[in-house]
């Protein structure tokens, strides 16, 4: 735009100056002579007019080239930025899925441990008390015991008496033995089975096998873990509702059981799943306020933050 404007004010000058030599009065040769000039300086003016207008012409295409060829570059960072964005969302997604199943893996080594080191204390006090309780019977049978007769049989005797069962009386159907009722399963078996089916994501096995133990055993100390669990195994399924309602058993019926911070933080992750927000919310920031300095409460942390909400 500058270079048009140096151009017009350049032709301006030379019609001014041709104008006072048109005006002025000369000779004519000389008039001819500077005609000629004036001519010639406006045709070469003409000419670089032509040859700015081509050039601006030529680096406007250019710049058009730039700004398209920068534009497509911006596409397709977007594009790959948003690939990049969903890839990272879907390692997030993965992540978060794999540190459920390994904390869920964890927690069932860890009762495993407490379970076989209860299982031990009792084997070791049931030894103790079976061999003092053999120890009274020896000294009991000592003091008691009586001489012993002769082993010879007096053949004046009589035969000995006859040992073998008596037949019914006639009249008396037989006797039939008693049909004794199937026993349910040792509950430290049937719960170290069940968490060894968690542990290798036999979910539907182990879901049986919890049931099973709250069913004969619901008022034992594993009660609530075995409890916990059926959550775990409906969370891990992605059966969220059936999560939340077992999650909320574990609360409700067992509030002295260490797993009430882990309950309330898988409750609260599963309602956030099914889109309960609010409920979500609530659960996660009891986990924040009553179980400060844990796992349970880092995760809740992270969660809310997750949801643009503050803890």
């Amino acid at each position: 735009m500058r270079k048009k404007w140096v151009v017009y004010t350049a032709v301006a000058v030379l019609a001014g100056a041709v104008g006072g030599v048109l005006l002025a009065p000369a000779p004519v040769g000389a008039v001819n002579r500077e005609m000629v000039e004036l001519q010639q300086s406006v045709m070469m003016l003409i000419q670089g007019q032509q040859a700015l207008q081509t050039a601006m012409t030529q680096n406007n295409a250019v710049e058009k080239t730039l700004v398209e060829q920068a534009l497509d570059s911006v596409n397709k960072l977007s594009s790959n930025m948003g690939g990049l964005q969903k890839s990272v969302q879907d390692m997030q997604a993965n992540s978060g899925a794999r540190l459920d199943t390994m904390a869920t893996q964890i927690q069932g080594v860890s009762d495993n441990l407490q379970e076989m080191q209860a299982r031990m204390g009792k084997l070791n006090q049931q030894l103790t008390d079976t061999q003092t309780a053999i120890q009274a019977i020896d000294a009991k049978l000592t003091a008691a015991a009586p001489p012993q007769p002769s082993a010879a049989l007096d053949p004046d005797a009589g035969a000995p008496p006859n040992t073998a069962a008596a037949a019914p009386a006639p009249g008396f159907p037989p006797t039939t033995p008693a049909v004794t009722p199937p026993t349910a399963p040792s509950a430290d078996l049937l719960y170290s089975n069940a968490l060894r089916d968690l542990t290798g994501r036999k979910y539907d096995l182990a879901s049986k096998e919890f049931v099973d133990y709250l069913k004969y055993y619901s008022a034992t100390d594993l009660a609530s873990n075995a409890q916990f669990y059926l959550g775990e195994i409906y969370y891990a399924q992605q059966q969220f509702d059936q999560a939340i309602d077992a999650y909320s058993k574990v609360l409700d019926n067992y509030p002295k059981s260490f797993k009430l911070a882990s309950a309330h933080l898988k409750k609260g992750l599963a309602l956030a799943a099914v889109g309960q927000k609010t409920s979500a919310v609530r659960e996660l920031r009891i986990v924040v306020r009553m179980y400060p300095d844990t796992e349970e409460e880092r995760r809740a942390r992270a969660k809310l933050k997750e949801m643009g909400i503050t803890a």
